[in-house]
């Protein structure tokens, strides 16, 4: 996924109660992170693929995943954002709910006032 795509998707996600954040897996490499309320973590389009799909892990051990989605190379940042609202965590191979669930309560964006010091002007 584009850095600054990624971003937005963090930043939409957030605003709707998700704890997101961008993931760095790599040199010019970014996903989505979604930090599940058990202690897992779901990582998204980290791995330079068209598709979209998550490696769920706990401790850096691979504990389920959601496998690659049909069609989901030509998403929208909003299908990308909804797709990510309705995936049900609970067993290894996750699924989607029919439904998004309801927004919980607004997230803070990662970074505060210096977000764009620190990441050097590199996005508007």
């Amino acid at each position: 996924m584009e850095e600054n795509k990624a971003r937005r998707v963090v930043d939409v996600l957030r605003e709707r109660g998700t704890d997101a954040d961008l993931a760095r897996v790599g040199v010019y490499q970014f996903g989505v992170s979604v930090r599940l309320p058990d202690g897992r973590e779901a990582t998204w389009d980290s791995d330079d693929t068209a598709a979209l799909e998550a490696q769920v892990m706990r401790n850096g051990v691979l504990v389920g995943y959601v496998p690659a989605i049909d069609g989901s190379d030509d998403y929208t940042e909003d299908q990308i954002i909804d797709t990510i609202l309705r995936t049900d965590y609970d067993k290894p191979i996750a699924s989607q709910r029919r439904t998004t669930p309801p927004p919980a309560p607004s997230l803070p964006q990662k970074g505060g006032l210096f977000r764009r010091f620190m990441d050097g002007f590199r996005y508007r």
